[in-house]
């Protein structure tokens, strides 16, 4: 075990480093990105939605989606070495972000605030990089089943 861990130093630095990049983008989410949804969460009896700029709330979010999506394709890469897991993560990714920003501009737009922890939930998965989290397994459950 000391041994597999010595010989995957490198591997593991660079999983170090790119996580410290996920914590960075979340320590400076205020400076780095408009989002009026960042108070409203965390306000506990806030009623109204907040005042938005559509158009900058979207390539905001865009921006964080961008940033949090090049962070873990590249760790997934540093993971597995595979260019066909990047390609195929990649698409999911895209698709992912098209499917969640829909979702998000319906829920701010045609419902209202009773609707608060769907859009908050929406928003999460936008912002944060969850898929990380679901994607690492699968791909290595994968890569194990191919094995046998």
């Amino acid at each position: 075990m000391l041994q597999k861990l010595l010989n995957n130093k490198f591997k593991i630095i660079q999983l170090v480093f790119l996580v410290g990049l996920l914590a960075l983008v979340r320590a400076f989410e205020d400076e780095l990105f408009y989002d009026p949804f960042l108070n409203y969460f965390k306000e506990e009896n806030a009623s109204v939605y907040p005042e938005i700029i559509s158009l900058k709330l979207f390539l905001s979010l865009f921006f964080r989606y961008f940033i949090n999506t090049i962070i873990s394709i590249t760790i997934l890469y540093v993971i597995f070495k595979d260019l066909n897991l990047v390609k195929f993560s990649s698409i999911l990714y895209a698709l992912f972000f098209v499917l969640l920003m829909i979702l998000f501009f319906v829920v701010l737009n045609f419902f209202d605030e009773s609707h608060k922890t769907t859009l908050f939930y929406v928003r999460r998965f936008i912002i944060q990089p969850i898929f990380i989290l679901l994607f690492i397994p699968a791909f290595y459950f994968q890569k194990e089943t191919e094995k046998k």
